[in-house]
């Protein structure tokens, strides 16, 4: 069996609902081999399981719960709730672990299976990697799936367990953010279920859009995959709202728009919540963790304000692990995942992290345009190839020669990152320059070398 990991990527194991590793018989047999890992760390284990708003969401959700209980493991349902919902009820409410059936930004068409211990940080490599192996082995002689263990899709989900999540969040603001005025997209996904009485209860005054999901729409032409919907609404009701929000499917992240239109990504969100920290005397060592896809203009104002920048590999996860290493109290990625750990949060929060931005903008009466007037971003692209399979860059002659020479010709003044998706077959290709033509040239070469290379 290989040391590395098949079907755990960064974020849970994500592939098409109803092909392997999302099968019926497949999906039970991960919920066994995870009972039986949490059978192995507690007498009497508990979990918790939560879901986006997929179509194949209740049956996943029922083969993992089946698989689970066959191994004597205690199961709740706390039926559409947001993926750091789940990791709050887990640290807070005594279970063992916390499930989440999502698949994040991908389409309605996939799904996947995302695991946080009791503590509410999703678990490391290596318990992933042993879970995995109990899971081929289970695979080779697969069990017969008990005919008497009711689905757990026709249990109402916990309502106590959501409201005790909402209201969580709620006491995380100690500002009055009655004034706001927001335009909040819901993406179709698990905002849905807590967005709008979150918002109501903090006072905020909210306009929904994309707030009605029916199993299929989640994530499509809308929320943090398309933030340009958003921008363009913002432009169309110019002066209406003061902000605006929005999320991916399973509301781990959120970018926002500015009152003119602009996007405002991660990068931007961190400049903004890291001198916010700083001035209150609550970033500790003055440091943030971002990672290796965070844009050079972020470092250049983070070191304007006497706040160091380390990178991490791309992976909310890999952030916290730096975080936890170095004691940082915030990081995050460009796409939108913060991790505050001025508090006893333990993943990227969307909803945290969109109430901690409205904070600043109430507590400093200041507009996002003039807390993020001296950001200047390098110009930046980032190009996804559909591979057919990841083959290290460095074995591949015509893509490390490629990569190489772009090196070479930025000469300092830029960045080359080429890695692979960890939840996709893609490869990713970033380039930042000070010129956008140097850039997409470089982008461009890069690319090509991939797709003849290892395309599909």
């Amino acid at each position: 069996m290989s040391d590395q990991r098949q079907l755990f990527g960064t974020d849970g194991i994500r592939g098409v609902a109803g092909e392997f590793p999302l099968t019926a018989q497949s999906t039970y047999i991960i919920g066994r081999a995870l009972g039986h890992d949490l059978a192995r760390q507690s007498i009497s284990p508990r979990a918790v399981i939560g879901q986006d708003t997929r179509e194949s969401g209740r049956w996943i959700a029922d083969r993992v719960a089946q698989g689970l209980l066959s191994s004597r493991v205690e199961v709740k349902s706390a039926g559409v709730i947001t993926t750091p919902g789940v990791a709050y009820l887990a640290r807070s409410r005594g279970f063992s672990a916390g499930i989440v059936i999502s698949a994040s930004h991908n389409p309605w068409t996939d799904n996947g299976i995302k695991v946080f211990s009791g503590d509410g940080y999703k678990l490391p490599d290596a318990r992933e990697l042993a879970i995995e192996r109990e899971i081929f082995a289970l695979l080779e002689n697969p069990p017969q799936l008990s005919a008497d263990v009711p689905p757990i899709s026709s249990l109402p989900g916990d309502a106590a367990l959501r409201r005790a999540y909402i209201e969580w969040l709620a006491n995380n603001i100690d500002t009055e953010l009655g004034r706001l005025r927001v335009l909040v997209d819901c993406a179709n996904g698990a905002a849905t279920a807590e967005a709008p009485e979150l918002f109501h209860l903090c006072g905020i005054q909210a306009t929904f859009l994309h707030a009605r999901p029916d199993g299929k729409n989640i994530n499509e032409n809308c929320g943090a995959l398309h933030p340009e919907r958003l921008a363009q609404s913002m432009i169309e009701m110019q002066g209406q709202f003061d902000l605006g929000v929005t999320f991916d499917g399973d509301a781990d992240r959120a970018l926002f728009t500015d009152a003119a239109g602009h996007v405002v990504n991660g990068d931007a969100v961190l400049l903004l919540i890291a001198r916010d920290l700083q001035a209150r005397g609550a970033l500790i060592g003055n440091t943030v963790v971002a990672t290796t896809m965070s844009n050079m203009g972020l470092e250049i104002a983070l070191n304007r304000s006497g706040i160091a920048m380390l990178r991490a590999n791309v992976g909310d996860k890999y952030v916290l692990e730096e975080m936890l290493k170095t004691g940082a109290t915030l990081g995050g990625e460009q796409s939108g995942h913060i991790i505050f750990r001025d508090g006893d949060a333990t993943t990227g929060d969307g909803l945290l992290t969109a109430l901690r931005v409205m904070e600043i903008m109430a507590r400093t009466g200041r507009s996002l345009v003039e807390l993020l007037a001296d950001l200047k971003v390098f110009p930046q692209t980032i190009q996804n190839i559909r591979v057919r399979q990841k083959v290290p860059f460095a074995q591949v002659p015509e893509i490390r020669g490629a990569i190489q020479a772009a090196e070479q010709e930025l000469d300092g003044n830029g960045r080359v990152v080429v890695r692979y998706s960890g939840t996709e077959a893609l490869a990713r290709v970033m380039i930042e320059a000070e010129s956008e033509e140097k850039m997409r040239a470089l982008a461009g070469q890069i690319a090509t070398a991939i797709r003849n290379s290892l395309g599909v």
